[in-house]
């Protein structure tokens, strides 16, 4: 384990699930590279029949997706051009509950997830979502992501607004015709209550921590996926939380 990880960081691992050593070490026995076992389910998705771009597009607008540990999720979007920043967080529950401690109890109602904040003049929504479903989970996975198991886990929406709330319907609806993944789609579409950024020694994880074991197993895979499914929208240096979200 990387000897710069803090201590609450390092305790964060240790309150994954009890089997995450075991499932990893059967993993890696199975398919010894985890850029290769990443790599094959990895799926080239056709983007949004419906993604509209409004002339009048916002400067800015958010995206708040869910899709297991938090790490990975905003490690991927960190590398997306036109990305200007995801922070790790809390979502789908209450702000009393919004503590790392409580939410990996499973029963709070918040999902790990991360909000992306973008510029619509130079990625779209879809595309946003395109990305999420392509490289940075495994959206057919039901209240799980690997190693990782509970409702804190699932793979979930939360649009910020209708017109996003119709585009990822529409979207799921699409995928699910065309029989992409081979298995239904799991991800939900949830209303956003309130979106709780998590505590600093999560944020920036992947860029902080990239020989930590689960990282380099189940997260850096996912980048190098952006940079070969998402050529055009990789960006080498990633945009960074720092020490606040």
């Amino acid at each position: 384990m990387n000897t710069h990880i803090e201590s609450r960081a390092s305790a964060t691992i240790s309150r994954r699930p009890a089997l995450l050593a075991l499932a990893l070490a059967v993993s890696l026995a199975l398919c010894p590279s985890g850029a290769a076992l990443a790599g094959e389910k990895a799926v080239v998705l056709p983007p949004p029949a419906d993604d509209p771009v409004a002339a009048n597009a916002p400067a800015s607008e958010t995206a708040i997706l869910a899709g297991g540990c938090f790490w990975g999720v905003q490690g991927v979007f960190q590398h997306v051009d036109g990305v200007t920043s995801a922070v790790s967080g809390y979502a789908g529950g209450d702000a009393g509950t919004a503590h790392y401690d409580m939410v990996g109890m499973g029963n709070t109602g918040h999902a790990e997830s991360v909000r992306i904040t973008f510029d619509p003049k130079q990625i779209s929504y879809g595309r946003i979502l395109q990305i999420y479903f392509s490289v940075a989970h495994d959206p057919t996975e039901l209240n799980r992501q690997g190693p990782d198991v509970g409702m804190q886990y699932r793979s979930t929406i939360f649009p910020t607004n209708p017109e996003q709330a119709r585009i990822a319907k529409a979207y799921i609806v699409q995928l699910d015709g065309a029989k992409v993944f081979g298995r239904k789609i799991a991800t939900t579409v949830e209303p956003l209550k309130t979106f709780y950024p998590a505590e600093a020694y999560h944020q920036d994880f992947m860029t902080r921590h990239p020989d930590h074991p689960y990282i380099s197993y189940n997260d850096l895979p996912k980048v190098d996926n952006l940079k070969r499914v998402f050529a055009d929208r990789y960006r080498a240096k990633p945009v960074l939380v720092g020490a606040g979200a």
